[in-house]
């Protein structure tokens, strides 16, 4: 099962030290449901971590065009 740890633990699991808080690692089922029940992690979905880049909110920026547009005073000439 895999698990975000939401602290940093100090100690070693099986010879290897746990990961800082906000890693993820794939425990036993057993391991990982008493980790999430003490709070100490919360469980990951089954779909695997993937850094990916975030589209700029362009909706915002339209408006703004928009409202601006429209507070025009029509050329009266």
């Amino acid at each position: 099962m895999r698990i975000r740890m939401k602290v940093t633990m100090s100690g070693t699991r099986n010879g290897e030290d746990w990961p800082p808080a906000g890693e993820t690692v794939d425990l036993p089922t057993g391991e990982a449901q008493h980790l999430v029940a003490s709070g100490i992690a919360e469980e990951v979905d089954g779909v695997p971590e993937v850094e990916t880049a975030t589209a700029p909110d362009t909706a915002e920026k339209r408006e703004s065009r928009v409202r601006k547009a429209a507070a025009k005073k029509p050329d009266t000439k």
